[in-house]
């Protein structure tokens, strides 16, 4: 694991945008996993300008999304579709026939979620996964306790993940009380993670994903595990730090 500390958001962000371009320029056919979330929007941004001003080409790029709400159709302004296309999709030549973000309005969950990993072993597994990480050390909607071993499915969401997603919603009553959410064990298959914190909340929560141990209660925690894993903090997630890193 390389943990990376930035002076702030811009700088964490530009990192981060330079390791997916860096990928996307050696293997243009590569497969990418996708996060939503306020955290990779400025890595969003610098590639769609990387797109715009320096020709990087996804046409061939196959994605992956970590997670989506349960009951919110695609087009709701709360769903992972809409932030996808909305802050990243559309504003690059993504090929739409290479994008996959799980259905949330799936008749049968359980069936989709095992469509859903054959997918991505149809297409020969994730390279690169970009990873947030929510105050409580959770991993997509991997919760705590979630198993570490976990797969595709439906989770229930803590109060704490819903109260912090409240923000986005005109009432917190609509945020939704389940997800389907890519499992652990599902991330920790990707070849490469790419993980991105920002901010003082989220100091904690990184604090046992690079120094504490590995425990279902923190769920980040596991990527300590992985063989090839960036984790890129601002100074303020990475304030409760111990050790000394690379900035």
């Amino acid at each position: 694991m390389l943990v990376y500390i930035k002076e702030n958001f811009d700088d964490m962000s530009k990192a981060g945008a330079r390791i997916v371009a860096d990928l996307v320029r050696k293997k243009p056919n590569c497969v990418l996993g996708f996060a939503t979330g306020g955290t990779p929007l400025g890595m969003y941004k610098e590639l769609i300008r990387l797109h715009k001003n320096e020709g990087l080409d996804f046409s061939k790029v196959t994605t992956f999304n970590l997670d989506e709400y349960v009951g919110l159709p695609p087009e709701h302004d709360q769903s992972y579709h809409y932030f996808m296309w909305e802050n990243l999709f559309k504003h690059i030549n993504v090929d739409r026939r290479f994008v996959h973000i799980p259905m949330g309005m799936a008749q049968d969950i359980d069936r989709f979620c095992e469509w859903y990993e054959a997918q991505i072993e149809k297409a020969g597994g994730i390279d690169l996964q970009i990873l947030g990480i929510g105050a409580n050390g959770h991993i997509a909607f991997n919760e705590p306790g979630s198993s570490l071993g976990s797969r595709t499915r439906i989770k229930t969401l803590t109060g704490t993940t819903r109260e912090a997603n409240a923000r986005f919603f005109k009432n917190p009553d609509e945020v939704p009380k389940y997800a389907i959410t890519m499992g652990v064990g599902t991330i920790m298959d990707a070849k490469e993670l790419l993980l991105l914190a920002s901010g003082e909340g989220k100091a904690d929560a990184i604090a046992a994903t690079c120094e504490g141990p590995i425990t279902a209660k923190w769920p980040a925690t596991i990527v300590q595990m992985h063989r090839y894993a960036f984790v890129i903090v601002d100074k303020a997630a990475a304030s409760k730090l111990t050790m000394k890193y690379t900035d």
